[in-house]
């Protein structure tokens, strides 16, 4: 592909209807931000305008970028929205003052220089459309030039002179009511200087301090948000996960909230009311009208600046507290979604209950459901023996070779169940188990899709079916449940709701995208999330696929039912067809490419079969030799690279963590005890583990390294197999803490551990995974559900040599 710059576009707008002019600053000001040219911006936005997804350009049009990656061109598509947003609005800006007959070209150049939105209405707010303020009845009154006389003449007596704009008919009574009058249009006039107003924001930006008092007789009712009862902490400083547990104990009534600044500043004259002074040359010198002009000084900061700042700087908090919060489950999401996939091998999915029993479902390789049952080895029935029997049926049944279990309630119990079955059953045979983040099964097993998929199924049993699958390919299971109830993240019922799902979708397309899926085997669900495919284009591959057998080469995705030329460029190298007519259908290389790939098989003088996965023969040859006009160096560098290795998955290799044999609850776990768990959630404080007890433990960022660590995401992701170190249990608030160090340190955990894992939303007492009891999760404040862990094995296995060992085993078995 060619490559587009900056001087290719020479029309006079953009596709999006933006001057060319303003495309280009935008260009300039995105490239600035994301380390790139301003060319490699526009082509980009070309692309995208054009109707290309991310994945497809980050893949596909390397040459025409400049090879920006994912992660650059998303933020590009983010900033592109905001800015366009704001140049819509800079245009409205314009058009409503010049309609008021007020623009100037100092005015128009401070709109055209404005970087932000709050800039932008900042210097709007003068000549926005507001309801009559006191102001406006004041200048209605004839009062201005009385405001305008004492602010350029100070030395004039203010009752003197407001003797003369008395006027009852105007309802001037009296010289108070004209000074009062007068103040009002002043304090107006101060509060809607930009430049003025503009100063002060970032003056409370860097001096400003939130504080949190507890509202009298909420105590009980917030004890949640006991630490933040007396709390204060400079608003510039506030962490994400603090800051959002702030406004929800707010919004739930048990917080006061302010923003102040300057609080403990004895000076005659507030640094901030100083400010608005000194703009209009204001002091107290002994003139007749000092006092009263600072009088207007000070009420027009405590009146109107200090609440128009709070409320917009409490805003900005806010929002930069859901962005980072959004940021931090768009990571998780992504490692949860790329774990790695245990294989096509028949597995038993286990859902874990005790009254309700046992469910079991059996799926085979390619994750149809074969077999269900239930079984009630626990309380109040015990039937040990015949849930035993029904267990070993299904397995001798169905050549059973993975056994996954739920990590939910009573998931240790079956877990040891399940061992006590697999020990009747000789080594060369036995299946090996696993234990797996059900997280949104629940979810996914009442929803209409569950139903079209399994429609004479008990909704119970489909949870057992998709613990289950997920184990087989955690990917394609969990892009059938809504991101935000995989439970990954922090405050995920806090934050925009339309920003949560816009990020965590772009995760599931980028993650769907990365691996690319069969085009015979995949689910509408799963082909939904390829580039250039919705969720009708993909059922209608679904259905041609089943009307014509199996798809032999992605040409025939030509002949599904409105699937047009561009749907098709955009998904066609995403979509893998296995033992079909043409060998590079298997691999990532785009069917645009297919002749390039030729040429290069050809100039080895043997067929693709035989080169595909020679990769002593494609190193020796020189990728330059092969671009063209059409193909650079990027795209064939990449088409060696596949060919090296086609149709390779970059999840990595499937391990378990190994749980120790009697360590099943909370008060099993003592100080110093060696761990080895399963990263479920990092947040921006630390990160919590799994090791089997139904509760998550806490790493605390101070924790998790020898080294100072600044960001968890450096340390760990979800889904990491960690050795950790117990440093303190608190069995009745459920709290355990744990250090990753060498040298293990129990000093100030108590401490940190408290004010960060206490903040609601963080991981509340009672909570399990990103779920479970307490705000954030499935008690109050939160519907999220069950979240936790990543897959691991049970304690009975030996290690992850062991356990990779015995899966070879099992699937070697399952071919033969």
């Amino acid at each position: 592909m060619a490559s587009v710059t900056l001087s290719d576009t020479s029309s006079s707008t953009s596709k999006a209807g933006i001057p060319a002019d303003t495309a280009l600053r935008i260009a300039h000001r995105i490239a600035d931000e994301i380390g790139c040219k301003a060319g490699q911006v526009n082509a980009a936005v070309q692309l995208l305008d054009e109707g290309s997804t991310v994945p497809f350009i980050a893949r596909y049009r390397k040459e025409a970028t400049g090879g920006l990656d994912d992660t650059q061109l998303r933020k590009l598509e983010e900033r592109l929205i905001y800015l366009r947003e704001m140049e819509d609005r800079r245009v409205a800006i314009v058009r409503s003052i010049e309609e008021q007959g007020k623009l100037t070209d100092d005015l128009m150049a401070g709109i055209q220089a404005a970087e932000t939105k709050s800039q932008l209405e900042d210097i709007y707010l003068p000549f926005k459309k507001k309801r009559r303020t006191k102001a406006q009845i004041a200048r209605e009154a004839g009062l201005e030039p009385l405001a305008d006389l004492l602010l350029s003449n100070p030395a004039r007596i203010p009752e003197t002179e407001a003797a003369a704009f008395v006027n009852e008919s105007k309802g001037v009574a009296d010289t108070k009511a004209a000074l009062d009058g007068a103040r009002q249009i002043l304090m107006e006039r101060f509060a809607e200087n930009a430049e003025l107003v503009g100063r002060l924001r970032r003056y409370v930006e860097d001096r400003g301090v939130v504080q949190a008092k507890l509202i009298d007789g909420m105590a009980e009712k917030g004890a949640k948000f006991a630490d933040y009862f007396d709390y204060s902490e400079k608003w510039s400083k506030i962490p994400s996960h603090r800051a959002l547990a702030l406004f929800r104990g707010r919004n739930e009534g048990v917080l006061s909230v302010d923003l102040t600044v300057d609080a403990d500043d004895v000076s005659p004259v507030a640094p901030a009311v100083k400010m608005v002074s000194d703009t209009y040359a204001i002091a107290d010198r002994g003139r007749p009208a000092d006092a009263w002009l600072m009088e207007a000084a000070r009420f027009a900061w405590k009146v109107k600046l200090a609440l128009h700042l709070e409320l917009d700087l409490m805003g900005v908090l806010r929002e930069k507290a859901e962005e980072e919060a959004i940021q931090v489950f768009a990571r998780n999401l992504k490692d949860l979604l790329l774990a790695a996939p245990a294989g096509a091998t028949t597995t038993l999915g286990l859902d874990p209950g005790i009254r309700t029993g046992v469910k079991v479902a059996v799926v085979d390789a390619t994750g149809r459901l074969v077999d269900t049952a239930t079984v009630y080895p626990f309380q109040p029935r015990n039937d040990v023996s015949g849930a035993r029997a029904t267990l070993l049926a299904l397995i001798a049944k169905h050549k059973v070779g993975l056994i996954a279990i739920g990590n939910g309630t009573a998931s240790r119990e079956t877990d040891k169940l399940t061992g006590d079955v697999l020990a009747d059953i000789p080594p060369a045979q036995r299946p090996v188990k696993v234990i797996v983040n059900e997280a949104g099964a629940s979810v996914y097993s009442a929803s209409e899709l569950a139903a079209r998929e399994m429609p004479d199924v008990d909704v119970s049993l489909r949870g057992a079916a998709s613990i289950a699958r997920r184990l087989q390919d955690p990917l394609a299971e969990l892009v059938k449940i809504e991101p935000k109830s995989i439970g990954v993240g922090q405050y995920q019922h806090d934050v925009n709701q339309t920003k949560l799902a816009r990020s965590l979708d772009a995760v599931v397309e980028d993650a769907v995208n990365a691996v690319g899926v069969d085009l015979n085997t995949a689910s509408p669900a799963l082909l939904s999330r390829i580039s250039g495919l919705s969720e009708s284009l993909a059922k209608a591959v679904v259905d041609h696929r089943e009307s014509i057998g199996r798809f032999n080469s992605r040409s025939q995705l030509k002949d599904v039912p409105r699937l047009g030329a561009k749907a098709f460029e955009l998904c066609a190298g995403f979509l893998r067809i296995n033992d079909g007519k043409e060998p590079l259908d298997a691999s990532s290389v785009h069917p645009e490419a297919y002749p390039l790939a030729k040429r290069i098989v050809k100039a080895c003088g043997r067929d693709v079969r035989q080169i595909m996965g020679d990769s002593s023969l494609l190193k020796g040859l020189d990728p330059a030799d092969y671009t063209d006009d059409k193909f650079g160096l990027p795209t064939v560098m990449d088409i060696l690279s596949e060919l090296e290795k086609p149709g390779r998955d970059p999840r990595p290799e499937f391990k378990t963590a190994t749980l120790q044999d009697g360590v099943e609850e909370i008060s099993d776990l003592k100080p110093g005890m060696k761990l080895e768990g399963t990263v479920t959630n990092v947040t921006n404080f630390g990160a919590f583990v799994d090791v089997g007890v139904h509760q998550d433990g806490l790493v605390h960022v101070s924790q998790l390294a020898d080294r100072f660590v600044d960001d968890p995401h450096q340390v760990v992701k979800a889904g990491d197999i960690v050795k950790v170190t117990i440093l303190e249990v608190d069995v009745a608030r459920k709290r355990i803490s744990m250090t990753m160090k060498s040298q293990v340190d129990y000093q100030g955990q108590r401490e940190r551990n408290d004010r960060d894992r206490s903040a609601p939303g963080g991981r509340a007492p009672g909570a399990k995974g990103s779920g479970g009891k307490g705000p954030g999760g499935r008690g109050p404040g939160g519907n999220g559900p069950k979240g936790g862990g990543a897959p691991k094995s049970s304690g009975g296995e030996s290690g992850n040599n062991a356990l990779a060992a015995a899966l070879a085993a099992a699937m070697n078995k399952k071919r033969t």
